[in-house]
């Protein structure tokens, strides 16, 4: 039996078109992994920071699967009809997740009690998990059987559908601890202005924020 192509196991054996998808997917899992090591280290003092950072990755998220459901899906049911039903499937679970994110938000605002962090951020890392193995179950298959240019023109859509808070983290945030190979791959998909800032003040400002959970208080 073959591996299901999978982020969780690498970019290798994904086509290159789309791992800039994938490298988000990784991005996910790695902040989750994050939040958990911080969450015991976290005081009330913390939770400013820790907030601030994971509202950052929050906005992302709340993006990245609204795309999903507004641009991606629809854009990619013209060019394969079947993907219907897995559609509203990964639609449904969007909710749930949606759901362990807004416990997480709660338990990081200022005044709030730092014990539950980690409740909260073991409940998120369960959910992004299992839903991230489902999504890629489902979409990477389709992913697969388009052209590059197919698959492109509708993640250009997707990406354009980022508001400016997404856009100007996006950049450092997906491509933090990537792969060097398909971190140049996708970045060679960027426009040159565009990577260059992505490379130098917003990653700067993108790591400032980072402390607030790889430097816990």
């Amino acid at each position: 039996m073959s591996t299901p192509m999978s982020s969780e196991h690498g970019l290798g054996s994904l086509p290159g078109h789309f791992h800039g998808f994938a490298l988000m997917h990784i991005a996910m899992r790695r902040d989750a992994r994050r939040l958990l090591a911080a969450a015991p280290l976290l005081t009330r003092a913390g939770l400013g920071p820790a907030g601030a950072w994971w509202q950052q990755l929050r906005d992302i998220i709340d993006w990245h699967h609204r795309s999903e459901d507004d641009v991606l899906w629809p854009g990619l049911l013209s060019r394969a009809p079947q993907f219907a039903a897995e559609a509203r499937l990964l639609g449904e679970d969007h909710a749930v997740l949606d759901r362990a994110m807004e416990a997480v938000s709660a338990v990081l605002r200022p005044g709030g009690d730092p014990a539950a962090v980690e409740q909260a951020a073991t409940r998120f890392d369960s959910v992004l998990r299992d839903h991230l193995k489902d999504e890629e179950a489902v979409s990477f298959p389709v992913f697969a059987r388009l052209s590059p240019e197919e698959y492109l023109a509708v993640e250009r859509k997707v990406i354009a559908s980022a508001p400016l808070k997404v856009m100007t983290a996006l950049q450092p945030w997906m491509f933090d601890g990537a792969d060097k190979r398909s971190v140049a791959q996708v970045a060679a998909t960027i426009p040159p202005p565009v990577r260059v800032i992505g490379n130098t003040v917003l990653r700067r400002r993108y790591e400032r924020t980072l402390t607030g959970v790889t430097r816990p208080s």
